[in-house]
């Protein structure tokens, strides 16, 4: 039964934009066009290498802006945003444990890829174990996981905040974006979307900025920011719950591993699992890294890019906490602040009625918590900036995917389906897939506007939970063990399938029932933490690859040599662009220099967990 507090509607429309902030918009996406067509005409295109790795010649700050712009899609933004609302700071953790995770790309993961000559992950997995069926698979995987988790959850992201805040169809808003995004991916390759993602990054961290200040400013100040989230309690509740109730440890990083909705067990061992596998075997991230001028500018973009790491808990998540706290309005917060509670029912509501009619969703709508905060708080002008930001990472997501998958498509089936394809052909077909892929994920709209996840971004981590860990198992044994073999490492994925699968089937068909509904979640799913599953199906890949190994004949010298971290060559390829001055000795100087800024990282990096411990 719902209980209302509340003596009155306090909801109402948000801010329209007017002709600024559309001008705004306007001058953006001009500007977006504008650097991706330069950087398409500047880069050679032609080639494999020029459009599938820019040539492998690109310096370290774009290489970092893109690594960062790339995964801090819109998916993330309405995410990270909307699980602080819903659960508090723990959620940062999944930014922060990739400092540690990028620097074991720039200096374990990327030396092999560069030594082993490589363009695609599955291609390694090639030349490590021999066959095409890991191969094959991996392409597949990573193409499906493209279509329907990653571009999805972009997609249903984007399109909830540009309907919030601009009222726009779906359809059309989401079909816009993707066509503008295709039209410089098809265009220009890597080198195009790195260069956006660089412009991009810029926008995004500009305008989380702006906003995350007048924010605080509403709540006045960080040291308001525990005492107003834990006033964020609905005015309609469901009797005899909690769930409607802020988290009491909501200001703290480190919780309870048996009981919290963020273990730091899992947060620490399973998310790095997971962690290994996008940063380090996900082909949209690494092939930022290989398309590096040399080493010296894969670390520092690494490096870079974990920098960037750092912001999203004060320019992302702390807002979605405000916005809980503050919405439907600052001016409601001032009337209410003397009370013992606000009324943020929008954000934070739990009676599915109320949830229905804010979001569209009965489970909980703490995915809106970001695009509110904008459309309430941001001036004429300024909002219109921000909705820039968010199609900036919509974009930015978009761009990496589709590059990404057409080189995966391009390179490891269609050149095995046709050997005798030319490089003309080669080109033609990565093009031609970015539409194919525009067009499912068009259709995959439907889909996306009846989805009910509570938090989008727990969604995201769970789905990758049942089916990363045995990807990372394969990868990180076939670096430092020699012994592992393609048997073993085909039985170990097939294995970890077989459980993920099984797991992600049960979450599908016994989802997470809304607050005072009982739970019929089968045992398997409310004992075990999607973070320790992650832990646990590691432990059984990899398992399954020892002992797949162990009772096969190990693997031949060439699949050895120059692929493992005991069989590097001393010195790797060097790649100096001409007139840029670059010599043996300048070369050692900035490998010291990437050497020191990776330990200042990780000591900035352990004050901050321990500060928020």
């Amino acid at each position: 039964m719902a209980v209302d507090n509340s003596t009155e509607d306090i909801h109402a429309p948000g801010p329209q934009l007017n002709l600024i902030d559309i001008i705004v918009i306007t001058f953006y996406f001009a500007l977006n066009m504008a650097v991706g067509i330069w950087s398409a005409c500047r880069a050679s295109r032609n080639t494999v290498s020029g459009y599938f790795l820019a040539g492998r010649d690109m310096t370290w700050w774009p290489i970092g802006a893109s690594l960062f712009a790339s995964s801090e899609g819109s998916g993330l933004f309405i995410g990270l945003a909307g699980s602080g609302a819903a659960g508090g700071l723990a959620v940062a953790g999944f930014e922060w444990n990739a400092t540690y995770v990028l620097l074991a790309l720039a200096w374990v993961f990327v030396p092999i890829y560069i030594s082993s000559e490589i363009v695609t992950m599955p291609e390694y997995i090639q030349k490590r174990y021999g066959g095409q069926r890991i191969c094959m698979y991996l392409s597949i995987l990573s193409l499906l996981l493209s279509v329907f988790t990653k571009i999805s959850i972009d997609l249903y992201a984007g399109a909830l905040f540009v309907h919030i805040c601009l009222g726009w169809n779906f359809y059309l808003s989401t079909t816009l974006m993707l066509v503008v995004t295709a039209l410089y991916t098809i265009a220009g390759g890597l080198a195009a979307v790195i260069y956006t993602d660089a412009l991009q990054t810029f926008i995004m961290v500009v305008g989380a900025v702006i906003l995350t200040v007048k924010a605080f400013n509403q709540i006045g100040g960080y040291d308001q920011l525990e005492a107003a989230y834990a006033r964020a309690i609905p005015a309609k509740t469901i009797a005899n719950t909690t769930c409607h109730l802020p988290r009491t440890d909501a200001m703290h990083m480190f919780r309870d591993p048996y009981n919290a909705d963020l273990p730091w067990t899992g947060m620490t061992f399973g998310l790095t699992i997971m962690a290994t596998w996008y940063w380090c075997t996900d082909q949209v991230i690494v092939q930022r890294s290989l398309s590096a001028r040399d080493l010296n500018h894969a670390k520092a973009g690494s490096i870079l890019a974990s920098y960037l790491k750092m912001l999203p808990m004060g320019l992302i998540i702390m807002p979605g906490m405000i916005s809980r706290a503050l919405y439907p309005g600052s001016h409601i917060y001032e009337e209410r602040k003397g009370l013992s509670l606000s009324l943020p029912d929008d954000v934070g509501c739990v009676v599915p009625s109320e949830c229905l009619r804010a979001c569209g969703a009965e489970i909980g709508c703490s995915n809106i918590a970001y695009p509110k905060l904008v459309i309430e708080l941001m001036p004429t002008g300024l909002r219109g900036l921000m909705i820039a930001v968010m199609m900036a990472a919509l974009m930015s997501s978009l761009t990496s995917i589709f590059n990404s998958s057409s080189t995966l498509f391009t390179m490891d089936i269609w050149r095995r389906l046709r050997p005798s394809a030319g490089e003309r052909e080669l080109l033609l077909v990565g093009r031609l897939v970015i539409v194919v892929l525009i067009g499912v994920s068009v259709a995959w709209i439907p889909i996306l506007q009846g989805s009910n996840s509570g938090q989008l971004f727990i969604y995201m981590q769970s789905v990758t939970s049942s089916l990363a860990p045995p990807v990372t198992a394969v990868f990180v044994l076939g670096i430092f063990w020699q012994r592992a073999n393609e048997q073993g490492a085909f039985w170990g994925l097939m294995v970890g399938l077989a459980v993920g699968a099984g797991r992600l089937v049960l979450e599908f068909l016994h989802p997470a029932p809304p607050c005072g509904a009982p739970d019929t979640q089968p045992a398997l799913l409310r004992s075990i933490h999607y973070l320790h599953f992650a832990i646990v199906l590691f432990a059984l890949s990899s398992a399954a690859v020892v002992a797949g190994s162990l009772l096969t004949p190990a693997p031949q010298g060439a699949q050895i040599e120059n692929l493992t971290w005991w069989t590097l060559p001393q010195v790797l390829p060097f790649r100096a662009k001409a007139g840029d001055g670059q010599t043996p000795q300048k070369h050692a100087f900035w490998a010291r220099v990437c050497g020191f800024n990776a330990i200042l990282l990780m000591c900035i990096n352990i004050f901050f967990y321990a500060y928020f411990a």
